[in-house]
This record gives C-alpha cells, sequence and structure tokens, in this order.
C-alpha cells in the first residue's frame, strides 16, 4: 500500500471513529447490560420466571383472565412471548362484530402477568431492563430519528473496522502481543486499543453488521420496494413473511368449547421441543375461529427450527403448517440468524456473559480511540489554542462515557427502592443523573479525575447493589439460587464482580501509575 492511500485510509479510520465515539460507546455500555434485560427487570420486580423461551401454559386460563376487562368475541388476538419474564404481550384487535360497542372496536395492547392475571400498559410496566434495552438503539429520541441514528453509527462504525483492519494489516498479529505500560501514553494506548480491538474484532464486526440492519433496514428496502414492489408494501410483508392470514368473520357464535391448550398439546406432542413462542387467534368466539401457533425448535435441537401450524378451531383440522422439523428456508435462515446473532440468545448464559464481557472491552477500544486522538494531537508543534480545544473535546467525550457507570449502578439501587417505577420515573431519574454526572465531570476539566472516580464511585455503587437487593426484598445472593430465583442471583453477581473488578483497577492499577490517563 503507497504512502498516500495509507494516510488517506489512516485519517478516516481516526475521523469516523471519533465522530462517532460518544453514540457507540452509549450503544455498547448499555448494549452489554441488554443481553440481561429480562434478569434486570424481573430483579427490579423481585420475580421468579418458572417459563423459559415460550408461552407459559393455560393459555385457556389467561384468555378468561382476559375476558373479565375485555369483550373477546369477534376480535383477532395475539399472546406472544417476548422475553423471558412473567408478563407476556398481549395485542386485541378491533372487533368484527356488527353489534360490538364503541369501546369493543378499539385496539389494545397490554402486558398480562401469568402469575396474578393483572393487566397493565407499556409505559406502566416499562423496566429498567426495557430502559437499557431501548437506550442502546436511541429508541428515547423520537422515532425514527433515534432508530436511524443508532443504525448510521452502526454503519460507520463497520466502516472504521474495515479502515482499522486495513490500517493495521501488516502488524495486526505482532502487536497483539505488544503491551508496554511504561512507555510514553501514546503507546500504552495504541498498544491496548489494537490488543483489545483484536479480542472483540469478530463481535465488534457481528454488531456492526446486524445493528445497522436492524436500524436502518426500512432505507435498504426502499429500492427493493420501488423496483420490485412498485410501492405495494403489503405485498413486500406477505412475501417476506411478517403478516398473517385472513379469515372471514362468519357473525356466529362458536358452538363447542373453546380451548386452544388441547391444540398446544398436540402441536408440542407432534414436534418435540418446539417452543411456542406465539399463539395468534383469528376471530375469537366464532364458528370460524382459527389459531395459528408459530415457534422455534429448542436451538439445541435444531438451530434455524422455525415453524408454525394454524387450526380450525370448529373441527379441529389443520388449516396450514409450516414443520419446523425438515429444512428451512433461504428466508427464515437469514431472518433467524440475523436476530440470534444479535440477540446472543441461544447458547444459555455462557455466551451471553461472553458477550457482556466482549460489549465492556468494546467500550474500553472506544475510550482507549479516545486517547490516542487526544495523545497524537498534543504535540509542542501543534499550536496551543488547538492543544486546548482537543483537550476540551476528549474531557467531554471522557465525562460523558466514563460516568455512565456509576449512574447506572445507582439507578439499580433506586429502582429496587421503588420497584413499580414506571417510564417517566426511570427518564427523570436516569437522565437527569447523568446530565449531572456528566457536567461535574466536565467542570473538572481532568480525565485522570473523571477515570479514577467513576471507577472508584462506581465499585462502589455495584458492590453494594446485591447487598441493597437482600435488604430490601430479602433475597440474599447466597439464597436465591436455591430457591429457584435465578435472574435475580444472575444480577446481584454481575454487579458483585464488576464492584470488585472495578476497585481492583483503582487501587491496583492506577494507583502504581500503570494506566494513566492524561489531564485534559
Amino acid at each position: 500500500m503507497n504512502k498516500r492511500t495509507y494516510n488517506i485510509l489512516f485519517h478516516t479510520h481516526t475521523v469516523s471513529g471519533i465522530v462517532i465515539s460518544v453514540a457507540l460507546y452509549v450503544i455498547f455500555f448499555a448494549g452489554s447490560f441488554a443481553f440481561f434485560r429480562d434478569e434486570i427487570n424481573s430483579w427490579q420486580h423481585n420475580h421468579k420466571v418458572t417459563t423459559i423461551d415460550e408461552l407459559p401454559a393455560d393459555l385457556d386460563v389467561h384468555l378468561k383472565q382476559l375476558s373479565k376487562e375485555y369483550n373477546l368475541f369477534g376480535r383477532d388476538i395475539e399472546l406472544r412471548h417476548n422475553y423471558n419474564e412473567r408478563n407476556i404481550g398481549v395485542s386485541l384487535g378491533a372487533s368484527k362484530d356488527s353489534l360490538a360497542t364503541e369501546k369493543d372496536k378499539e385496539t389494545a395492547f397490554l402486558h398480562l402477568d401469568t402469575e396474578n392475571g393483572q393487566t397493565s400498559t407499556y409505559t406502566e410496566s416499562y423496566a429498567l431492563g426495557e430502559f437499557l434495552y431501548r437506550l442502546h438503539f436511541f429508541a428515547q429520541i423520537p422515532y425514527p430519528v433515534g432508530y436511524y441514528l443508532s443504525g448510521f453509527v452502526a454503519l460507520f462504525f463497520l466502516f472504521a473496522i474495515i479502515t482499522g483492519i486495513i490500517v493495521h494489516w501488516n502488524k495486526i498479529v505482532s502487536n497483539f502481543y505488544v503491551f508496554r505500560p511504561w512507555a510514553k501514553i501514546k503507546t500504552l494506548w495504541t498498544d491496548a486499543h489494537t490488543a483489545l480491538g483484536v479480542i472483540g474484532l469478530p463481535f465488534q464486526f457481528v454488531y456492526a453488521v446486524t445493528g445497522a440492519f436492524f436500524m436502518i433496514k426500512g432505507l435498504l428496502v426502499i429500492p427493493l420496494l420501488l423496483g420490485i414492489y412498485d410501492g405495494d408494501q403489503t405485498k413486500l410483508y406477505e412475501d417476506l413473511e411478517y403478516t398473517h392470514p385472513e379469515f372471514e368473520f362468519h357473525q356466529s357464535e362458536l358452538k363447542s368449547d373453546l380451548s386452544i391448550d388441547q391444540f398446544v398439546e398436540d402441536t408440542k406432542t407432534q414436534w418435540p421441543d418446539f417452543k411456542i413462542t406465539e399463539a395468534h387467534i383469528f376471530n375469537y368466539g366464532d364458528d370460524n375461529m382459527h389459531v395459528a401457533l408459530s415457534g422455534n425448535m429448542a436451538y439445541d435441537s435444531k438451530f434455524n427450527g422455525i415453524g408454525y401450524r394454524i387450526y380450525k378451531i370448529i373441527d379441529g383440522s389443520i388449516y396450514e403448517e409450516k414443520n419446523p422439523t425438515l429444512s428451512t428456508s433461504y428466508l427464515d435462515g437469514v431472518k433467524n440468524m440475523m436476530f440470534r446473532l444479535h440477540f446472543g440468545d441461544y447458547a444459555g448464559y455462557g455466551l451471553r456473559v461472553i458477550s457482556f464481557v466482549l460489549g465492556l472491552i468494546s467500550c474500553l477500544v472506544i475510550l482507549s480511540g479516545i486517547m490516542i486522538w487526544l495523545t497524537a494531537r498534543n504535540k509542542n508543534h501543534i499550536p496551543e489554542k488547538q492543544r486546548r480545544f482537543n483537550q476540551k473535546v476528549a474531557n467531554i467525550y471522557m465525562a460523558i462515557c466514563l460516568s455512565m457507570f456509576p449512574v447506572t449502578a445507582i439507578e439499580f439501587i433506586i429502582v429496587k427502592f421503588f420497584p413499580l417505577a414506571n417510564m417517566t420515573f426511570i427518564y427523570r431519574t436516569y437522565f437527569v443523573l447523568w446530565l449531572l454526572a456528566s457536567i461535574f465531570f466536565i467542570l473538572k476539566k481532568n480525565i485522570q479525575f473523571t477515570n479514577k472516580w467513576t471507577l472508584i464511585s462506581g465499585g462502589m455503587l455495584a458492590l453494594s447493589i446485591p447487598f441493597v437487593n437482600g435488604a430490601v426484598s430479602g433475597k440474599w445472593f447466597w439464597l436465591i439460587h436455591e430457591n429457584g430465583y435465578r435472574q435475580m442471583f444472575v444480577i446481584d453477581m454481575l454487579w458483585l464482580v464488576l464492584g470488585l473488578i472495578s476497585l481492583w483497577v483503582v487501587f491496583f492499577k492506577l494507583g502504581k501509575g500503570k494506566i494513566q490517563p492524561i489531564s485534559g
């Protein structure tokens, strides 16, 4: 590679990286916790979850519970296992009954607690796990701005990865084994950036590709929509299998017993290891009522085993099915693969813990990139005014990024005292605390101070979280795993380990001068 090409790629790598650094840090930091979204929600609400990766049993009971609040006749109803929580998602379509009241013609989306039968709106059931999950793709910014912003950040991150590989290709292996903690500061940060970047490279590449795909796929399909489908969005969704069939409403009540559970049992009997994640009921209570049971094979049985079966309720016949035990179509394979790679939920807690660690390593790569950018521009030949500007930029970046750790930790403590905290409460506490912490560290104008005290405060708060949980809920981490509160145990252990590592770094690494951020 000639020098001119190298310089172009090097500078584009640097510029693209520094421009997206703060947004990318937020994505990876919040995204790391998003791997444990369900566990965080259950930890906040003191819930024990017994049914994993599929709808709970007794769908008939849940429908009976819904019928106490809503007239279900003539509606299309969807019961969906979105996450491993006690709540399931419920979508109620407008009643097709010609005699339906105006209230019955209203649609509704709600959450149903499968333990006590209580229903709640999305905002009422909103919890910290959902907040961190949605923060990692900026969903708090009004749609579609936040989605597209995170998508383009992922796209530029992919560009930064590719240019970084090209720039460092000749020395990427040799530099991986080099770490010089006693060398000058730029060398130290460069070694850390290279070594950690190589460790997390496959992980970062996967998440750059899948993140960009999920967030900006709406823009990517526009040429396809206009070129092949002539703007017919419905036809496009049908071909992508994102729609359900439609069944005529007969305006005649079903005389036989309404039972969904028997069809669930029949499906699971014929397809062992099949996890039913969605039950879509068409024309509830009508003699042309159908039910579609959709899901996938257990991942240890078949990774891409997507299937469904549609029953006609009046006679129990099978209207249509896709057998998950047979070969998977290319479309299903691609769709499922993208989701599974991004969520990392196909190999249990082991994969999610590894993904969590790699996500935090990616955060360190971003921080080291900021420090490399700053130290490379903190030389005597650069005008003093420009150096001060660069230091201010780096100081702001580091304050915003590093303060996320203690703020997230203290938010866990807050919601433990307010387990029913809703969306508004979490927004106000988290973002206000983050703003105040960022302003405080920005005004200190010292990156070393920011680094040290975010680790100390975050580490101490992290260590206190399991004990706060025990004191408030009575579920101490050395007891709850044996009592079936596995999700709560995971979160307690996660924070306990994070706290110990943070304080170890402060007192045994920073204190000995092995990692010394420069002042800003």
